[in-house]
């Protein structure tokens, strides 16, 4: 049996954990106790209380497994991921770090692990999708991601509860958004270019751009690509009040003799009001959107994903889609299916021989469904 090591056991973390120790032998590391018992007192995996922020210690404990999954908040992930390929671990990645992990290839490739990165439902699922569609195109023109995790019950002001960490999603809203149109790199402020989109079963949610698109910057040459999240209509307006008013900003400022920034204090009323509670229903939704050409002919391709809490496992949608992704391609690297060395991006996953079709009926295992002739 294989050995895995999960770090991080938040709310994707922990269904990565879940998912894969029935068929692996897996330890979850974490610094918090909390996180740990939930998921230790569930299911069988070994926990690890660690500083994983200490980089000593991070080699310590990732010697010997065969596959480590980074699920550490972003602005952990890129340094992590660089300590685990320098000891010569495989990493299968979801930290979603701000950082080109492309940086790291040359030493991936030195040590002779392989480090797939972007592994969650977008970005990943959608590269996959994206790198499927490349095989069989001869021209691809457009591409567009619209994708979201929302709750199910809207709840004034925000309307809004994070399937993941809420830095993270902060980070979101205040980094420079990289879009690509007619062949040149365009970058948009932030919650900017915001439109309605209807989707069936849902209604109306607005979709703004958000910079998502990351590896896909150097991979695929596409003359025009864009990424948007998705909410419910009005929290853009709300998070570029703040954002605009400075409640983002990282630069100190001194209040009653103490240095802080409006950052750390905005995000310490933010997150408790953003936390899931254990059952609240949450959903994600996914459009991607593809034209280009296929002979003579000129191709349109849309697929759908739309994915629910599940009730029976207590799992959030979030954590479904991000994590069952992750965990496939966990599954998919442990069965040897991927040879290349070095740093993966998810659309590589997608022009492999039989990869995305693997990944995709383990997705459909577990009720994550894409609509699309894929």
């Amino acid at each position: 049996m294989q050995r895995v090591l999960v770090l991080g056991s938040g709310l994707v973390g922990h269904a990565v954990a879940a998912d894969l120790c029935g068929e692996f032998k897996v330890h979850v590391a974490d610094a918090d106790l909390h996180t740990l018992e939930a998921v230790s007192s569930s299911f069988s995996v070994t926990p690890i209380h660690a500083d994983l922020a200490d980089s000593r210690r991070l080699r310590e404990l990732t010697r010997g497994f065969d596959v480590v999954v980074n699920a550490l908040p972003g602005h952990m992930g890129f340094s992590a991921l660089k300590e685990l390929i320098e000891n010569g671990n495989n990493v299968v990645d979801i930290a979603f770090s701000p950082e080109d992990p492309f940086l790291l290839d040359d030493s991936a490739k030195r040590a002779g692990v392989t480090a797939v990165v972007d592994c969650g439902v977008a970005p990943g699922l959608c590269n996959m999708i994206l790198g499927h569609e490349s095989k069989h195109l001869d021209l691809i023109e457009s591409y567009s991601c619209l994708v979201g995790g929302l709750p199910v019950e809207r709840q004034w002001p925000w309307e809004y509860k994070a399937g993941f960490s809420p830095a993270d999603v902060i980070e979101e809203y205040t980094r420079p958004c990289r879009m690509v149109q007619d062949g040149k790199l365009v970058v948009y402020p932030p919650l900017s270019g915001l439109e309605r989109v209807e989707f069936k079963g849902i209604g109306t949610l607005e979709a703004f751009h958000t910079d998502g698109l990351r590896t896909l910057l150097k991979t695929m040459e596409i003359p025009n690509m864009k990424e948007k999240t998705l909410r419910y209509p009005g929290h853009a307006s709300l998070m570029e009040i703040l954002s605009g008013a400075g409640f983002f900003s990282r630069e100190e400022m001194e209040i009653n003799n103490q240095r802080l920034a409006p950052l750390d204090v905005t995000s310490a009323i933010l997150f408790p009001q953003w936390k899931m509670r254990r059952d609240e229903a949450d959903f994600t939704v996914m459009r991607i959107d593809i034209k280009g050409k296929s002979a003579d002919s000129r191709v349109h391709r849309v697929f759908d994903l739309f994915d629910q809490f599940d009730w029976k496992t207590r799992t959030t949608s979030m954590a479904r889609t991000t994590g069952y992704t992750c965990s496939a391609v966990v599954r998919v690297l442990a069965e040897g299916r991927i040879e290349r060395r070095g740093i993966i991006a998810p659309e590589h996953l997608g022009q492999m021989d039989g990869v995305f079709q693997r990944v995709r009926n383990l997705l459909d295992e577990r009720g994550v469904k894409l609509s699309g002739d894929l």
